[in-house]
């Protein structure tokens, strides 16, 4: 094993294996593991160029003689070796004589190390398991490696981050956690740990992380080369905006994006579309968007109006805009067989292949095919068709459904991309979905892009990607599963995030039941980094079949507007829509901040209060901006909610204008139509009236 410097690295040699740790930004390095000649050239989301940060690489002489030799043989036993420690800023990376790699802060402070159970001859820890911090496994007869790394755990971390994750806790400290895009599961491998660093595995591999008790592990399947960030902060707050430099921030929000969002499974044409946001207008009610869903084409991949339901859109989407109201037009990836596109995508190569078998993806309402969004060429055509059938017609807003992609079935290793097997980069194929959008929109002079999407990969953010949370049930429960998934997201970098109010699956709007799930989860969404209801609201089956040319077309669910579920249930409803608009101001500085710095609108109790021990449990609550302290309602039957109040602030219930020290837990009343908000150091917002 050799250690050595060049050009600003240090490199540990060990037959044909390299590892290549160097600066990589601010407080930060860059480790990447290669058992070929040659590296290989993806860089994934750390594709952003950084300064040259000159680090500093030491080496020194070590003596390693076994501790068990005595007198005579200690001569004969006695050698010396290298060890060497490259350090950015306040990271420092040790690297033992004999390649391990451990981290530090810039107080000495063990931030993590890897976990080796080998013999050690320095720290006379000697295990003989063989078992090593990394490995970079051949795959027989391929060009192509099992990644596995490993690193020590730690009794007292909290991990935080990684994405959406359909499940109860925040903190991901003993979970196990797939590295793959599913439907409402957004594999983003950022953590951030209370230890005081933040690790990121710059591989879009399906694979898994597992925060154990005896170990941390990552492992990908296929790969070519071990890719890991590591930065180190004091606290949250540095360690996100540490990253978000060397992936990216989202751009600034356009206006429409901080208002309220009418959505529904689905408005069929453009008469019913119209008639809502009318009827909205004539109530005095604020909407900023409104949102054609899936199927309002003739084939899945036509990516334009079906013209019997949509007899004139540009005129829709003019009047909406007189209304101050952006039309959002739904985009699905797939390709029906039957489609005006699918024989020149075929031809082009722009469909996404199957390594064997049928290569249909979906047959959902007909047999269709993912079109491949690694592929430059295939993003230029699909925007190029949604250009001409919908943005000249006025339409800037486009929701990217179906993003992960949602394979039926999930089988990975059957797919294959223009950027490799999707066992090796399937996760970014929402990065690729988005960007061709974005890409389309700057060249068509959009100064503000949004995209709302369905899932996202580390990176996506920077392309204004508005992730919302699938698929998920109308339920207490899912909405307890939502708070975690949308404070996660955002500290794994992506800060706009949504999910579908009241739930998407099921929800029948006469139900008792469903309406106070559905108004515990507006006065949530109104405190949410986007505002925005939708849900398929059972049942959704009702009306006959319909068909255009021979092609099935896809029927509606029951009425999703805010006086639809009762008069008493929308007053409350519209308290919540101009608590909103009250809000505005406030939202956009905070949107404002997150362009500037990535730091999230929605975050966990511990990114403003990190000194706190207590609020780095709490997983009930959250900080909306700096200054809101929001405890949503998520039990049927609720009258009243605990809060703790962090310490170095004082708190005011924005409900009964009550003063507390912080520092403490309360009770506070949380009547149906209230959601417990508590105000910071004696800021002035006017939430209730």
């Amino acid at each position: 094993m050799r250690l050595y410097e060049e050009n600003n690295t240090l490199v540990i040699a060990n037959g044909v294996s390299k590892v290549v740790i160097e600066p990589w930004g601010v407080n930060s390095l860059r480790v990447r593991m290669t058992r070929e000649a040659k590296m290989d050239a993806n860089d994934w989301a750390l594709e952003i160029p950084q300064p040259m940060l000159k680090a500093e690489i030491k080496f020194e002489m070590v003596d390693v003689t076994d501790p068990w030799y005595k007198g005579e043989e200690y001569a004969q036993y006695h050698q010396s070796a290298t060890q060497a420690s490259i350090t950015n800023g306040n990271i420092t990376a040790k690297v033992s004589h004999e390649g391990w790699i451990s981290y530090y802060n810039e107080k000495g402070e063990l931030l993590t190390e890897e976990y080796w159970r080998t013999r050690d001859r320095i720290n006379r820890y000697c295990v003989p398991l063989r078992v090593e911090g990394r490995d970079l496994k051949p795959i027989k007869g391929s060009s192509d490696y099992v990644l596995t790394a490993r690193f020590e755990a730690f009794d007292d971390e909290k991990i935080f981050g990684m994405g959406q994750y359909q499940e109860k806790h925040m903190n991901k400290k003993g979970a196990v956690l797939e590295l793959a895009h599913r439907n409402s599961q957004a594999s983003v491998p950022f953590m951030v740990s209370n230890r005081g660093y933040g690790f990121f595995w710059n591989n879009p591999a399906i694979g898994t992380a597992t925060f154990g008790t005896n170990k941390t592990e990552w492992h990908a399947v296929s790969t070519k080369k071990m890719d890991y960030w590591i930065t180190a902060g004091e606290t949250p707050a540095q360690i996100l905006e540490q990253y978000s430099a060397v992936t990216g921030r989202a751009p600034r929000m356009p206006e429409y994006g901080l208002g309220y969002w009418q959505c529904k499974l689905r408005y069929r044409n453009q008469d019913e579309i119209l008639a809502v946001a009318r009827e909205h207008k004539r109530r005095g009610l604020p909407m900023d968007a409104i949102v054609v869903d899936f199927f309002h084409w003739t084939r899945q991949g036509d990516f334009k109006f079906e013209p019997r339901d949509w007899p004139n859109p540009k005129a829709m989407v003019d009047e909406l805009k007189s209304m101050g109201i952006e039309t959002v037009v739904s985009v699905w990836p797939t390709i029906d067989e039957r489609s005006e596109n699918f024989g020149e995508m075929a031809d082009k190569g722009y469909l996404v292949n199957a390594d064997r078998g049928n290569p249909n993806h979906m047959t959902w309402m007909g047999n269709t095919i993912f079109y491949d969004a690694t592929n430059p060429g295939a993003q230029k055509f699909v925007w190029d068709k949604c250009k001409e059938n919908y943005y000249d017609l006025g339409i800037r807003c486009f929701w990217l459904d179906e993003a992960e992609p949602e394979y039926g079935p999930y089988d990975f290793d059957n797919y294959r991309y223009y950027a490799g097997p999707a066992q090796q980069c399937t996760n970014t194929y929402p990065v690729g979905y988005i960007k061709g959008f974005y890409d389309g929109l700057k060249a068509a002079g959009e100064t503000e892009q949004l995209s709302l999407i369905r899932c996202a990969w580390a990176g996506s953010q920077k392309y204004g990607a508005l992730t919302w949370s699938g698929d998920i049930y109308s339920s207490f429960r899912a909405m307890r599963e939502q708070l975690q998934a949308g404070l996660n997201m955002g500290m794994a970098g992506i800060p706009w995030w949504t999910s579908d109010i009241g739930g998407f699956l099921g929800g029948n709007i006469q139900d008792k039941a469903f309406q106070e799930l559905l108004v515990r989860w507006f006065a949530w969404g109104a405190f949410c980094p986007v505002f925005r209801m939708h849900g398929e609201r059972s049942p959704w089956y009702e009306r006959e079949e319909e068909f255009i040319n021979g092609v099935r077309q896809l029927t509606s669910g029951q009425d999703n507007e805010v006086w639809s579920f009762g008069e008493e249930n929308y007053k409350i409803l519209t308290k919540y829509l101009f608590i909103r608009e009250r809000l505005r101001p406030y939202i956009r500085e905070c949107m404002d901040a997150t362009s500037r710095t990535g730091e999230p609108v929605m975050r966990p109790m511990f990114f403003d209060f990190s000194l706190d021990e207590t609020c780095w449990n709490v997983e009930d609550q959250y900080m909306f901006g700096p200054d809101l302290l929001v405890a949503p309602v998520m039990e049927a039957g609720a009258t009243e909610r605990e809060i703790y109040l962090p310490k170095g602030a004082t708190w005011t219930d924005a409900y009964t204008k009550k003063v507390y020290e912080g520092g403490q837990k309360v009770t506070v009343p949380a009547p149906i139509d209230i959601i417990p908000v508590m105000i910071r150091d004696g800021k002035e917002y006017q939430i209730y009236e």
